[in-house]
């Protein structure tokens, strides 16, 4: 028969993901209700919304963001921005992050998203709950959402479908450090750092040497800190400036309060900065009612990474890492769409959590780490390649990867300058260097 109902969607997030959501859901206004998106700061933005307060807010909340006052995107906006909204064309490709807020809210603008938002409302708890409509014999799943204004009024409504857009760039990931508790300086994480101008002077270990610590190191180094980069990465290969030097991973801080690495050596240091990335965390879901375990840099079963097999009307958008992140999650939300509209048709539980498994152990054959399962990179263009097949919708343009490519190549050999080239899209195909 005819559906008269239209599905009714929550957004947990205002951020890339959730506004990349609730634009999708608005756009099929003959199968959706208007999206309510629940959004806990005042802001749209996410984790591109700086804020230079660390820690509690006055309201008691942890700030969300883990944006720093200088940083500027490692990739192109080229590549960045969402298919089918593409950044001004005057700006430069490697962008400072208040031109990437001001697209999101450009985004927000043109969609009309905004008087779909609440802001400075808390999601307590989703929950999903059977029910059976008027006429219906089978029993579906709805999901019961709690949330709380800045107020503190709770309430409590009815959805069809959750779309997690909560991200994963706020709950500091700390490893454990024998003996941290004899260190004399000042710890912190790479989420609670926003200059480098306290650090002038000072002799910095930074812990881990990915896309922020690397980053980070050369911002210290510019101020005049002594930076001893600690990774377990092969050897960085590059000129890195006077001030930093690199050693193996910190084994263990001893009784004196100085730092042991690896291969034995031992240093004094005034600060010990994690740039160790970030936890899953969703306060407001109870994993195991949802037949998904979480762990701090984990979380399964989901079939394409995507979907709880025992819940398939809730959708985490743009939990992979190493990705292009706008147009990864603008795949995510097409295909759930799909999925809820009833043009895709998922396979059985059983089958979607045994997909995963499969999936998962022969990555583990290949040598990847745990705590990497969920890192894409070379295969983030097969996945939304599948992702477009499956529900229809235009693939990714070539011309992405082929310039993602590139950029990576560029960062490999001159980690400092890369940001200082422009490209411009000519076609479907080909990129090419503006400078």
């Amino acid at each position: 028969g005819v559906d008269l109902m239209l599905q009714r969607v929550a957004v947990v997030g205002a951020g890339a993901a959730g506004l990349c959501a609730a634009r999708h859901i608005l756009s099929r206004s003959g199968r959706f209700a208007p999206p309510v998106v629940f959004e806990l700061s005042e802001n749209v933005g996410g984790t591109w919304c700086y804020d230079e307060r660390v820690g509690k807010l006055d309201n008691g909340l942890p700030v969300h963001s883990s944006m720093y006052r200088d940083l500027r995107t490692n990739l192109p906006k080229e590549v960045m921005m969402f298919p089918d909204f593409p950044f001004e064309p005057q700006l430069s490709s490697f962008l400072p992050h208040q031109e990437v807020q001001r697209y999101l809210e450009r985004y927000c603008q043109s969609h009309s998203i905004r008087p779909h938002i609440r802001f400075n409302t808390v999601v307590e708890s989703v929950k999903p709950v059977n029910v059976t409509t008027e006429g219906e014999v089978e029993e579906r799943t709805a999901w019961e959402v709690t949330s709380s204004d800045s107020s503190g009024h709770q309430k409590t409504e009815m959805f069809d479908s959750v779309f997690v857009c909560s991200g994963h760039y706020s709950d500091p990931h700390i490893p454990l450090i024998p003996g941290i508790e004899n260190f004399k300086g000042k710890v912190l994480h790479s989420h609670s750092y926003r200059f480098a101008e306290p650090f002038a002077g000072q002799s910095v270990v930074v812990l881990g040497a990915k896309a922020s610590g690397l980053d980070i190191s050369l911002e210290l180094a510019n101020v005049g800190a002594q930076v001893t980069l600690s990774h377990r990465r092969p050897r960085i290969t590059f000129p890195l400036p006077d001030g930093i030097q690199q050693s193996s991973s910190v084994e263990a801080v001893e009784d004196d309060g100085r730092i042991r690495f690896q291969d034995g050596s031992v240093t004094e240091a005034d600060v010990l900065m994690f740039c160790t990335g970030y936890n899953f965390r969703f306060p407001f879901l109870d994993a195991a009612q949802l037949g998904v375990d979480i762990q701090d840099q984990m979380m399964s079963p989901l079939y394409r990474f995507l979907v709880p097999p025992a819940f398939p009307s809730l959708f985490f958008i743009g939990i992979c890492k190493i990705i292009c992140p706008f147009p990864n999650f603008n795949c995510q939300v097409q295909f759930a769409l799909a999925v809820l509209e009833g043009s895709v048709t998922l396979p059985s539980r059983v089958q979607m959590e045994d997909e995963v498994r499969r999936e998962l152990q022969e990555k583990l054959e290949r040598g990847v780490q745990h705590r990497h399962l969920l890192i894409l990179d070379q295969d983030q263009w097969e996945y939304c390649n599948t992702l477009a097949r499956t529900a229809g919708f235009p693939l990714l343009p070539m011309v992405i990867r082929s310039l993602y490519e590139e950029v990576w190549r560029q960062r490999q050999i001159h980690p400092k300058n890369y940001r200082k080239l422009n490209y411009r899209l000519i076609s479907d195909l080909e990129w090419e260097l503006i400078n």
